[in-house]
This record gives C-alpha cells, sequence and structure tokens, in this order.
C-alpha cells in the first residue's frame, strides 16, 4: 500500500509542477496556499503519511535500494562496534575559553552520522542486525540536556555555552538530531519495544523536550529568532528559517499526537516561512552564496516537499516561479571544475548534493535542475555517469534520496547509453547548453555572464548586511576556461571571532581583500547603510555597473564612485573594469585592489624572455593560463601574499594568494577615472 501512494504522489507532484502561475505579488503566498479550504485539516495527527515503504516491507525496500543496499550495509556493519561519544562539559566550554567550536561538535556530529547510518543499514538489510545499535544511539540522544550546539548555547538566558536544563531552544543543530530520532522511531518503534518500551518512550520526551515544546513556547521566540515571529523586518532571516522550521515540522507531523497543537504548529510554521520568503529577495537569488543554497533554498524544498506529502498534495506551491527560480540559482552560480560564484562566506568550490537538487527540480518541473544533478554524477576520467549515493548529515536527506533514487538511477542509465554512442563531453555539454549565458537578479544585485570564449564573469552590487556579509559591495570574481583569475577567498573554518563583534578584524571580511578600491584610503564600513546605489545589468553588452560611494563611510569623502565591468560578448575576449569618481577632497592615495590565485609579475621582473614593462602585470594561474592585467600607468603596483594555514582556504586554494596592489599618487585629481584590461597574455 505505501509503494502505491509513493507512485501517487510522485505522480501528483509531477502534474502540479507542470503549471506554472504568474509571479505577482509573493507576499503571503503559502498563507494563501494555507488558507484555501480542506488544507488546513489535511494535517492529522498520527496519520501515516511518510513516503516511504514500513520497515518490512522487504519488496519494496529492495526496490528503492537497488545496487546502494549492499553500500548502505556495509557502512553500517563498521558501526556494529562504534563508542557513542560522550560530550563533556569542557567541549562545550572549549567555545567560551578558546573559540573552539569543533570540540564539541565533532562528536555530536559523529553521533548524528552513525544514527543516519545504521537507520540505513537496517532498512537496507532488514534483519535486525543494527537495532541494538540504534538502540544505544535513541537511547544516549534522550539522555543529553539539550541537542544545541555550543556555539550557539549562548542564546540561553544564561548566555553560557553549557545547557542550562531548564531552558530548551531550537538551533539548526537540534532541529537536526530531533528529525534523526524522529524518524528512527517511525521505523523501528515496534523493534525498539521489543527491547523494552523504555527506548521510544524516552526518545518521544527527548523529543517534545528539546524541539515540541519549545518550538510552541512564545517565551523562546527570544532565542528562535529565525522563526521571525512577532513579525518584524527589522529581524535578519536567513537559512536558518527554513532549516529548523523543516526539521521541527517533521518532528511534529512524525511525532505530535495532539491535533490542537499540531494544528499550532504548522499554523506558526507557514508563517514564520512566509516571513523568511518576505524578508528574502524575490528573484530568486540566495545573497549568501550557493555554498548556503542547500541550507536555504534546499531546506525551504524540504520543507515544501514535507507538507505537501503530510497534506498529500493539499499544500503545494511547486508551481510557482519564484519557487522554482530560487532552485534554479544553483545551476546559474555554478562556473566548472567544482568552481562556484562564492560571494559571502559561501567557499569557491562546493560540492551541492545532486540528489536533492534532482528532487528539487524534479517537484517544481526544472530540466535546468535535473541535469545539472545529472552533471555533477559524471566520472570523467571513467567516462562514466555514477550512480548516486548519500553522504551526509542529515537523515530526512537521506530518506528523500533513498526514495527519488530508481529515477535518478533510469536516467543515469540512459546518460551512460548515449556516452557509448557518442561522447562523454558531448552528453555533458548538452546538460548544461541550455543554462542562460547571463543571468542578473535585479533585486540582490547579482549577475553571472559567460561569454563563448568560456570567460565568467560574477559581480555583485547589493548592500553591507547580507547574510553572512564580507564588505564587498562591488565585487567581483573572474574565471576563464574554469581556471581562477581574480577571486573571493570566501570563509575560513568557523569560530567564535566569525559571528562576534570581532568578525570584520577576520582579513577575508574585509573590503581590502577582495577585488574593491580603498577610496582615499579608506576601506567599506558594515551595516545596512552601506550600499550600492543605480545598480544595472546589460546582459546583450555584458555590461555590469554600480555606484558603490555609498559602501564607504564618511572619511572616505567620496561623492561618486562607479564600478563597471564590461565582457566582450563576441570576438577577442577582454573584461574591461573602470571606476569613474569625484571625491570632496583628496585625504590619501586610492588603491585598486585585485585578489589572484597565482604567481604575480610586477613591472621590472622577467617573465620568460621579457622584462615587465609599467602599467601591465602577469599573472600566472593553474594549467598554464597567463593573463595580462593592463592599468594606469600612473598607479604604482605592487604585491602581497597571504600564506594560508586554515584547512578551509587551503583545500580550495593552496598555500597562498596574492594580493594586487595598485597604488594612486598622494595628489592624484578628485576627479577621475581608473581603467583596468584583462587578457590572455599571447
Amino acid at each position: 500500500m505505501k509503494s502505491l501512494i509513493l507512485t501517487l504522489t510522485l505522480t501528483c507532484a509531477t502534474l502540479c509542477a507542470a503549471f506554472a502561475s504568474d509571479d505577482k505579488d509573493q507576499s503571503g503566498l503559502l498563507q494563501t496556499r494555507y488558507d484555501q479550504p480542506g488544507v488546513a485539516r489535511s494535517f492529522v495527527a498520527g496519520k501515516e503519511w511518510f513516503p516511504l515503504p514500513d520497515y518490512n516491507d522487504r519488496e519494496a525496500w529492495n526496490s528503492l535500494l537497488g545496487p546502494n543496499a549492499q553500500q548502505f550495509i556495509k557502512q553500517g556493519e563498521k558501526l556494529l562496534d562504534y563508542d557513542w561519544k560522550v560530550i563533556p562539559a569542557t567541549a562545550y566550554l572549549a567555545f567560551e575559553r578558546t573559540g573552539d567550536r569543533q570540540a564539541m561538535e565533532k562528536p555530536e556530529g559523529a553521533n548524528r552520522g552513525a544514527l543516519i547510518a545504521l537507520t540505513l543499514a537496517e532498512l537496507a538489510e532488514g534483519k535486525g542486525r543494527f537495532i541494538d545499535q540504534l538502540a544505544n544511539g535513541i537511547w544516549q540522544a534522550a539522555q543529553q540536556t539539550s541537542w544545541v550546539l555550543s556555539a550557539h548555547q549562548s542564546r540561553q538566558r544564561s548566555g553560557r555555552a553549557l545547557p542550562d536544563m531548564r531552558e530548551h531552544f531550537i538551533d539548526l543543530a537540534a532541529g537536526r538530531f530531533g528529525s534523526i530520532v524522529s524518524i528512527a522511531c517511525h521505523f523501528f518503534h515496534d523493534e525498539f519495544d521489543k527491547l523494552d518500551p523504555s527506548i521510544t518512550r524516552a526518545a518521544e520526551e527527548a523529543v517534545k523536550r528539546n524541539i515540541l515544546d519549545p518550538f510552541l513556547d512564545k517565551d523562546e521566540w527570544r532565542a528562535q529568532w529565525w522563526l521571525g515571529l512577532p513579525a518584524s523586518r527589522k529581524a535578519m532571516l536567513n537559512n536558518w528559517t527554513p532549516w529548523c522550521n523543516s526539521d521541527a515540522i517533521l518532528c511534529f507531523l512524525l511525532m505530535e499526537k495532539d491535533q490542537e497543537r499540531l494544528d499550532r504548529a504548522i499554523a506558526q510554521s507557514v508563517q514564520s516561512m512566509d516571513l523568511f520568503l518576505d524578508y528574502i529577495q524575490k528573484d530568486g537569488a540566495c545573497e549568501e552564496g550557493p555554498g548556503y543554497w542547500d541550507a536555504a533554498a534546499g531546506k525551504l524544498y524540504d520543507w515544501l516537499q514535507i507538507m505537501y506529502d503530510a497534506s498529500e498534495g493539499n499544500f503545494s506551491v511547486f508551481d510557482n516561479d519564484r519557487i522554482r527560480r530560487m532552485g534554479e540559482f544553483i545551476s546559474r552560480a555554478y562556473i566548472g571544475n567544482q568552481y562556484v560564484t562564492n560571494f559571502a562566506d559561501a567557499g569557491a568550490k562546493q560540492i551541492t548534493p545532486n540528489e536533492l537538487i534532482w528532487n528539487y527540480g524534479h517537484a517544481v518541473n526544472s530540466r535546468e535542475m535535473m541535469n545539472f544533478a545529472l552533471f555533477g554524477l559524471a566520472d570523467r576520467q571513467k567516462a562514466h555517469f555514477k550512480n548516486p549515493s548519500y553522504q551526509g548529515n542529515d537523515s530526512y536527506r537521506a530518506m528523500q534520496n533513498v526514495r527519488f533514487n530508481p529515477q535518478i538511477r533510469r536516467a543515469v542509465d540512459s546518460l551512460n547509453t548515449l556516452v557509448d554512442e557518442s561522447s562523454m563531453e558531448i552528453v555533458l555539454q548538452n546538460l548544461r547548453k541550455n543554462v542562460p549565458q547571463t543571468t542578473w537578479y535585479p533585486e540582490t544585485e547579482m549577475c553571472f555572464m559567460r561569454n563563448p570564449s568560456q570567460w565568467f564573469l560574477g559581480a555583485k552590487g547589493g548592500y553591507n548586511n547580507e547574510s553572512h556579509n564580507h564588505n564587498d559591495v562591488g565585487t567581483c570574481v573572474v574565471y576563464i576556461r574554469n581556471i581562477p583569475v581574480l577571486v573571493d577567498a570566501g570563509v575560513g573554518t568557523y569560530t567564535k571571532q566569525t559571528f562576534s563583534k570581532d568578525r570584520y578584524s577576520i582579513w577575508s571580511m574585509q573590503c581590502d581583500w577582495h577585488n574593491l578600491p580603498m577610496i582615499n584610503g579608506v576601506a567599506q564600513s558594515f551595516g545596512s547603510e552601506y550600499r550600492a546605489r543605480d545598480t544595472r545589468c546589460n546582459p546583450t553588452k555584458g555590461s555590469f555597473s554600480a555606484e558603490i560611494a555609498g559602501a564607504y563611510p564618511d572619511e572616505a569623502a567620496c561623492k561618486s564612485w562607479t564600478r563597471a565591468y564590461r565582457l566582450t560578448m563576441n570576438g577577442k575576449p577582454t573584461l574591461t573594469i573602470t571606476d569613474t569618481y569625484t571625491l570632496d577632497k583628496r585625504l590619501a592615495p586610492d588603491v585598486e585592489h585585485f585578489l589572484v590565485k597565482g604567481e604575480v609579475f610586477l613591472p621590472g621582473d622577467r617573465f620568460e624572455d621579457h622584462i615587465i614593462t609599467p602599467g601591465e602585470i602577469l599573472i600566472r594561474c593553474d594549467e598554464g593560463l597567463t593573463v595580462r592585467l593592463s592599468y594606469p600607468k600612473t598607479l604604482k603596483a605592487s604585491v602581497d601574499v597571504k600564506e594560508l594555514d586554515d584547512p578551509k582556504f587551503t583545500k580550495i586554494w593552496g598555500k597562498s594568494l596574492r594580493r594586487i596592489n595598485l597604488t594612486s599618487a598622494a595628489d592624484a585629481p578628485v576627479k577621475g577615472r581608473y581603467e583596468f584590461r584583462i587578457s590572455e597574455a599571447e
């Protein structure tokens, strides 16, 4: 019966996605749908709705898991003797003492991952071999005072990093742990009861204590800022809102037996998610960058899918253009060779789960997203597309990946047949051929441009209080044939400093470590008032411009500073960067910065058989690519080497990055123009 429900659910989702809505005023999008007749009554406490087979339906599980079953079983076997990690008080206190988050996060993450792997292994094998270890993990989780990370415990009234048992609230990790426990109990509660009913009772009480009660407790809205309640446009909402809501609602729909409490939770979550959609821009861009897409738009999809399934399809906005655009952002932001357009805290190399992209694309009927997911499964060395296998720390997504895996496997088989008939490169090109060369997000003020020569420009306007903000209004990244030239360093390993008042003392957050000028020797400032104006994009001409004077404080004495980019869309590829400015007065030199991955040769240096002359710099990038940066001879060139030792940086950039500094004269004119041109060295 569950298998039949699964088939009907998938068919209904596909049909719903086939109808595109117009994209007018989207305020209250979710509430409008929830208020439709019969929708609210579709959410029934204790109803069997989870869209996967019962644990004992072995035929259905064998069909779903296919070739992945043995892999899941082998992973589970490695954990049969897993030593469940106890998190001591000092691990929490390490965050206060040294700023170390990992002392607490690593063991908790290991426990969560073990529970997911054991759940998948038992569902794959179905012989009860992993039940004892699952019971051990669930029992230990139930004994924890809190599932909140040490870095987030400061939101409790004590302000300390160690959980205070008198108070409970929800953060990202607590919600995720709650969903893991709820899913395990959904499948295995009968098996746990055979051992001792106290296991299930303890799990239910822990989910109630750590998730269900805090979600409904208005006194905890103070700590649970991500709810956005009471409604306030002043509160910043980001990926926390869909992430926490999706996990909390999953817990309610699997564990809550009181209909009145479930109704309150669903209504509150709908309101919160509408506030999230109202807060972020409507153009579909993720201002936190593609590194946070799976936690923002991706978790919005999770929430929508949970609501769709639990209501038997009555609650659905998968036909909405905005929801589709939010999904397709991850495809548009992709550059190549795993590089993505990374603004804010996002990393420059990001491997987003292909299964999530497929599932989202399937729901909103986006062939672009589904093709991008398949593109990510390519093994170029073996000229073969791989069957996806789940790797992660999210129990709901693990279940979703199992659910949709047969469809992806069939698509992969078809692609491998095409590879045999043509070539891997042709198939890959066809998977990406319908992605627009230029995408412009006018509200977020972000653009992605690619020309026929495979030059890529990502540029942004925006403001300096975006989620996971860097002071980077007007910056860019430039890649040539997927090779980084001008880069954004991203962010290092999170510590206490990362989200503190000292955030902007971190070098990678600062304006002068982005591809931006210091005006009159002054860098951009943090704050919502520091923003771009008159931001424009002309996709046909390959141009982007923004008035960025407003991103600098009064000390810069800047009346106007227009940063403009022009990427040639036909003919010989070049990128021209122009700064046109007017100052109130000259106080100090301007310094133009360009952050590069590669070896830099300044005027006077020897490069191969010639001496570099004033007005040009050569950058030797990866794979033998050599780029010429031409600049006004009135500027003095120098270079700084930034040695890297943080693994989050070194994994992407290697041991160092270099910052090119082009400094004006101390008495440079108060009105003028700086022009820079990037071309391939011949």
